[in-house]
C-alpha cells in the first residue's frame, strides 16, 4: 500500500490532490508531498528494501508513487568513502566520510530528483518535459527524457560552461539558451509553465522533483549500517537539497529505521553567491536576492526559494551556512583530489571548503561521524582549473628528468 497522501502547503498547511500544481492558492506558499507512515513496520520495510533494486527505488515507500516505477537510467547507491586522509590534512579527528554522487548516470546528484520528477510527469500523462538549470539538471533532463521517450526542452544562462552545454545537446534535446543568469532563466520558465502543456521538473512538477533528494539521506544511514551521521556538510543552491536531506533522516526516524537524533547540518555557498550564508550570518530569516559573481556557477541561485528553510534547519540542529572565495573554492577541488582521489566540480569545492573552514575553527568534534556530500562530477567545470595545475616539461631522456626531479638514473 502507497504511503503518499496529498500535496500540502508548508506555510498554511492547506491540501491539495496530487496534480501538478506547486504553490498555494490561499496564501501562495510552496507545497511539498505528504504521506502517511503509520503502517510502515520498521522490520518488514528493511527487508523490502534490502532486497529491492540497486538505487533510489528500493525506498518506494518513501517517495510519491502508488504504483511500482519503470526506469532505465536508475540512479542511486553511490560511493560513501571514508577520508582519512582528508580529515587528516585537515587536521581534525573527526570521522569524515564523503558520499560522491557523481557516480550517477549523468554524474550529479541531478538524476535522483529528475528521476522522480519525469516518472511523475509520465504518471500524470505528460509528453513533454522541462527545466531551467544551471547545468547539471540540464544534463539529467536531457538524458532521462531521451531514455523514456519523451521531448525535452532544456533553458540554461547563455554563458553555462561549455561541458555542461556539450553534455546536454547530446541527448537530441531542445537546448535554449537564455541571454541572463539563472534567476532570468528561472522566471521564463515559470512563465512557460503557465503558457504550455509541459511538464517543468523545478517548476509545476518541484513539489515531486525535490523528494529525490530524500534518497541521499536514506543511501547514508543505510551505508552507515542502519546509523545516522552526526554532522552533514551540504552545498546549498535554491536550499532544497539541504532541507530534503534533513527531511528523508526525520522520516527513517519516525518510521523507526534508525534512531538516535537529526545531525547537525553545516550548508555551503560561494561568497559570490551567498543569500542563505549571509542571512544566517546576520541573524536574519530573509534571505535577500543577490547577482551572483561565481565560478560555482551550479550554485548560482541568487533567490533561493528554499532558503529560509535552509537557515531555520541549520539553526535548528545546532549547524550553520558558511560561505568560502573563489581560491578557497578551487582549493577545496585539489584537497579533495589530492586526498581522496575524488575530482568534483565547483560546487563539491565550495562544500570542501567550507569543511576546511569547520576544521579550523575547531567545530569538528573528535570522533564524530561528519558526511560531506559530493554533488557533480569535475570534468564538468575544467575551465575553473584551467590555471591551476603544474606541468613539467622535460626533453625525451634521462638526464633531462634528472635535472628537474633530482631522481638518481638506475645503472
Amino acid at each position: 500500500m502507497s504511503s503518499v497522501r496529498n500535496l500540502r502547503c508548508k506555510e498554511c498547511r492547506t491540501g491539495y490532490e496530487l496534480g501538478a500544481s506547486y504553490f498555494c492558492e490561499q496564501c501562495f506558499g510552496p507545497l511539498e508531498v505528504t504521506y502517511d507512515y503509520s503502517g510502515l513496520d520498521p522490520e518488514a520495510t528493511r527487508r523490502r528494501i534490502q532486497a529491492g533494486s540497486a538505487g533510489i527505488w528500493r525506498y518506494s515507500d518513501f517517495l510519491p508513487f502508488e504504483g511500482k516505477v519503470g526506469d532505465p537510467l536508475e540512479p542511486g547507491m553511490t560511493p560513501l568513502i571514508r577520508a582519512d586522509r582528508l580529515a587528516e590534512r585537515l587536521g581534525t579527528e573527526a570521522e569524515v566520510w564523503i558520499k560522491n554522487d557523481a557516480a550517477n548516470p549523468t554524474h550529479s546528484f541531478k538524476d535522483r530528483v529528475v528521476a522522480v520528477a519525469i516518472a511523475k510527469a509520465r504518471e500524470l500523462g505528460y509528453e513533454t518535459v522541462a527545466c531551467a538549470s544551471t547545468g547539471n539538471l540540464a544534463n539529467a533532463v536531457a538524458a532521462h527524457a531521451a531514455a523514456a521517450g519523451l521531448e525535452s526542452f532544456v533553458f540554461v544562462p547563455s554563458d553555462l560552461e561549455e561541458q555542461k552545454l556539450l553534455a546536454t545537446d547530446i541527448y537530441g534535446t531542445n537546448l535554449v539558451g537564455v541571454r541572463g543568469n539563472y534567476d532570468d532563466v528561472n522566471r521564463l520558465c515559470t512563465q512557460l509553465a503557465d503558457e504550455r502543456p509541459w511538464a517543468f521538473v523545478n517548476v509545476n512538477l518541484r513539489p515531486y522533483y525535490a523528494e529525490g533528494s530524500k534518497t541521499l539521506a536514506y543511501e547514508v544511514a543505510e551505508q552507515l549500517g542502519w546509523r545516522l551521521p552526526d554532522r552533514v556538510v551540504s552545498p546549498i543552491a535554491s536550499g532544497s537539497l539541504f532541507t530534503k536531506i534533513a527531511r528523508g533522516f526525520e522520516e527513517w526516524l519516525e518510521v523507526g529505521l534508525v534512531e538516535g537524533e537529526l545531525p547537525k547540518f553545516n550548508g555551503a555557498q560561494a561568497e559570490g553567491c551567498s543569500p542563505v550564508a549571509t542571512a544566517f550570518a546576520d541573524g536574519s530569516n530573509v534571505c535577500r536576492p543577490q547577482k551572483p559573481k561565481t565560478i560555482a556557477k551550479s550554485l548560482a541561485i541568487g533567490d533561493p526559494a528554499d532558503g529560509p528553510y535552509a537557515v531555520d534547519q541549520a539553526r535548528r540542529t545546532g549547524g550553520g551556512i558558511d560561505s568560502v572565495s573563489d581560491g578557497q573554492i578551487r582549493e577545496g577541488i585539489r584537497l579533495l583530489a589530492e586526498t581522496t582521489g575524488i575530482f568534483t566540480e565547483t560546487a563539491g569545492g565550495v562544500t570542501v571548503g567550507v569543511l576546511k573552514k569547520l576544521a579550523e575553527r575547531g567545530d569538528l568534534v573528535a570522533g564524530e561521524r561528519v558526511v560531506v556530500y559530493i554533488t557533480g562530477e569535475g570534468l564538468k567545470t575544467l575551465d575553473a582549473n584551467r590555471d591551476n595545475f603544474d606541468l613539467t616539461e622535460i626533453d625525451p631522456d634521462p638526464a633531462s628528468f634528472q635535472s628537474c626531479f633530482g631522481q638518481e638514473i638506475a645503472v
